[in-house]
């Protein structure tokens, strides 16, 4: 792509994000929102594979459904009660429909199935950026009318969480599980949503910089299905070996970094008296524990050529970046000692 048109691409996805962090206005942040949507189209058809183009349109047309809904569902509740500001939303027909919306955006279960499909079409930069950054504006406006329909929200990552470990376990394309693993992180934030918006913004920080460590692994290795990682060792032996690592941080295992978010979650239902609801989330956890286990086996401890499928690639130097890599790597799996500080900041 011409490096012109893909800073003005890049620019619009930043310019759609801000426009909706900073409006407090429904019109504005739809508008936000479908400059989001309509920036990074050009980015996932960019290499004119039919995959590519088909997840594209499937992208566009559940967006549009989604922006469509947050508009009517706005106008629906300046008409009922006269307000167009984002805080103002009383009446609970627009406030459900909003969440919904919403949670279509950005992938939240039941409304999640065109999430994997999408994922798996693009290649791995697309995807990062499609599961990293198009959640932040969406997430933004989600916290803003989140006092208003709790059991929803609850219901909402209940699901998630269920169909993120479930979903994933029978997958063998890297894609497809990171897009469940996705579902299943976003469900963890949603629960705790209203109790301690702090929390979810932390669960937020760390499944980005998690997701962005697994993202640049699979990048590096040019590893799109589990066979492709077993010939991995080859190619970046240290790499190869801190791996596991990462993936069981997404997992959510002490001591690495990604148990730190999943803990104050716990802590913070049972302090609200939900303590079905985080042993429900907390047995969800061990579906998704599975998967991340079996990407880490593929990778560590069979050794290529075996009796998989596989064929073995061709060890050419890789071009991308190490630095990345390296600082997200060491965030993934050694923050968690920073909690007790973390924690200090987050209660107010």
């Amino acid at each position: 792509m011409n490096p012109y048109i893909l800073a003005i691409l890049l620019f619009g996805l930043g310019l759609g994000t801000t426009i909706t962090f900073a409006s407090s206005h429904w019109l504005l942040a739809w508008m936000g929102l479908e400059m989001n949507t309509l920036a990074i189209i050009p980015l996932m058809a960019q290499h004119h594979h039919p995959r590519a183009v088909e997840a594209t349109t499937k992208y566009f047309l559940t967006q549009a459904a989604a922006a469509a809904t947050l508009l009517f569902a706005s106008t629906t509740n300046a008409w009922l009660t006269g307000q167009w500001e984002i805080q103002q939303i009383t009446h609970p027909l627009p406030a459900t429909m909003i969440t919904l919306a919403l949670a279509l955006k950005i992938g939240l279960a039941p409304l999640h199935a065109w999430l994997p499909e999408v994922l798996q079409g693009l290649d791995l930069t697309t995807g990062l950026i499609l599961s990293t950054w198009q959640k932040l504006a969406p997430f933004a406006l989600i916290l803003q009318i989140q006092p208003s329909n709790s059991t929803l929200l609850i219901i909402l990552g209940i699901t998630s969480t269920l169909v993120g470990g479930w979903g994933g376990l029978n997958q063998t394309q890297l894609r497809k599980i990171l897009a469940y693993s996705s579902i299943a992180h976003l469900g963890w934030m949603v629960l705790v949503l209203q109790f301690s918006p702090s929390i979810t913004l932390l669960t937020l920080l760390t499944y980005f910089i998690m997701t962005l460590s697994t993202f640049l692994v699979f990048k590096l290795n040019k590893a799109t299905n589990i066979n492709t990682l077993a010939t991995s060792w080859a190619k970046a032996p240290a790499l190869t070996a801190l791996t596991p690592l990462i993936l069981l941080s997404l997992g959510g295992l002490p001591p690495l970094t990604g148990f730190m978010p999943k803990w104050l979650i716990l802590q913070e239902l049972a302090k609200q008296g939900l303590a079905p609801t985080a042993t429900l989330a907390a047995l969800t956890a061990l579906l998704s524990l599975y998967f991340y286990l079996r990407l880490s086996y593929a990778m560590t401890l069979t050794i290529s050529p075996n009796n998989l499928t596989g064929t073995t690639p061709w060890r050419l130097p890789s071009a991308q970046l190490t630095y990345p890599l390296a600082t997200s790597t060491a965030m993934t799996i050694c923050l968690l000692p920073l909690t007790p500080a973390i924690s200090a900041l987050l209660t107010p």
